[in-house]
Order: structure tokens, then sequence, then C-alpha cells
């Protein structure tokens, strides 16, 4: 499994982008950055662009995420995901409508 790591752009030079903490990553998918800009990073690639609301989200997941597994709480790292609830994607939402148990 990839986690996608949200980074802000400190600068960037033709296809390479620097982090503010100074990573080197691929910005080759993602032409319409510009230093400043939250992307999603995957395996040292910009994969997409993102909102700072968004970022922030992704960030306090992973920090909850790392706190367990140091064995401590998640605190309110998923305090987004209660204020909407939980959708399918739309192919498995057809699945179900039509009675599907499994794939």
């Amino acid at each position: 499994m990839c986690v996608g790591e949200p980074m802000r752009l400190s600068a960037v030079e033709g296809i390479v982008g620097r982090t503010e903490d100074g990573t080197l990553i691929d910005v080759s998918l993602t032409p319409e950055i510009r230093p400043g800009d939250w992307v999603l990073t995957f395996l040292g690639a910009a994969r997409e662009r993102l909102d700072p609301d968004e970022a922030r989200k992704i960030l306090a997941a992973l920090e909850g995420l790392r706190a367990v597994m140091a064995g401590g709480s998640a605190g309110d790292a998923f305090a987004d995901l209660e204020t909407r609830e939980p959708t399918l994607p739309p192919h498995l939402q057809a699945a179900l409508a039509a009675g599907a148990a499994q794939g």
C-alpha cells in the first residue's frame, strides 16, 4: 500500500519541485502547480494539487495514525469524518442497489 503525503512547494523548476523541508519531488504529472501550492505526493512524485484545508486534514490523519501505531490515541485527527456520511464509490453503490452481495 502506498500512502500519499501532503507537501508544500517552495520552488518549481521544470519537472522538479522542492518542498518546504528541502525534499525534491517529480512534478511532471502536475504541470499547473506553483511555489506555495500543496501537493499530494506518492513515492517522490506529486500526483495532485491540494487546497490547504484538505492538506491539513490529511496531515492530521497521518499524525493520528502515527500516534496510534506508537500506542497512543488518534485524538481528533479524524474529526472531519464525523461531519459527513461515508459514501461508496458509484460502481459499488450501483452494485449494492442491485442487490449484489459480493464483487
